[in-house]
């Protein structure tokens, strides 16, 4: 395929999967509530989109979303909500790149990924705030994460197979493969 072609189709994607990560973030700070979920757990609906990225696409395009992930959170919630996505994003796409390396199953990889995003978050509270405070919500973030890659997993595995071959073939290591 020509480079300019394969940049469009790249180009495209990326748009494509960011617009459904920011649906998918509205859509879950809908649901959440509704959960009787607290305030900052969150199904992570919206960082499968990333994980697809990651897995289907390009490492750049992953972090290309967790990046525009956070600017969109700082322009409709704050310079706090987008550090706190951006730190979250950050560790949790660090810790999937790692993961993939190793012979993990996907709940593994989905939880890894989930308590990294939390750890991240929790970790830029404790900047912002104090340590204190973002200690004593540690406890329920983790049980959270734990939930949620579950959770994650099972959509994951689910979507990652029904979904056509035209992003391309999934990453070597994907613990979703075949």
């Amino acid at each position: 395929m020509p480079v300019r072609s394969q940049k469009a189709r790249e180009t495209a994607w990326t748009g494509m999967l960011f617009a459904l990560a920011i649906a998918l973030s509205y859509l879950e700070s809908l649901v959440s509530p509704l959960l009787g979920l607290m305030p900052a757990i969150k199904l992570g609906l919206s960082n499968i989109v990333v994980m697809y990225a990651l897995l289907f696409l390009r490492t750049r395009t992953a972090l290309l979303l967790v990046v525009l992930k956070a600017l969109f959170a700082f322009l409709t919630r704050g310079a706090t909500a987008g550090f706190l996505s951006l730190c979250g994003g950050a560790l949790s796409l660090a810790v999937m790149l790692v993961l993939l390396q190793l012979p993990v199953s996907g709940y593994i990889f989905c939880a890894g990924s989930a308590l990294a995003h939390n750890l991240g978050q929790l970790a830029a509270a404790a900047v912002l705030l104090s340590s204190a405070m973002a200690l004593g919500y540690a406890p329920v973030l983790l049980a959270a994460g734990l939930i949620v890659g579950g959770i994650s997993c099972i959509l994951s595995r689910a979507l990652f197979a029904a979904l056509p071959k035209q992003a391309g073939q999934q990453r070597r290591g994907s613990p979703f493969q075949k």
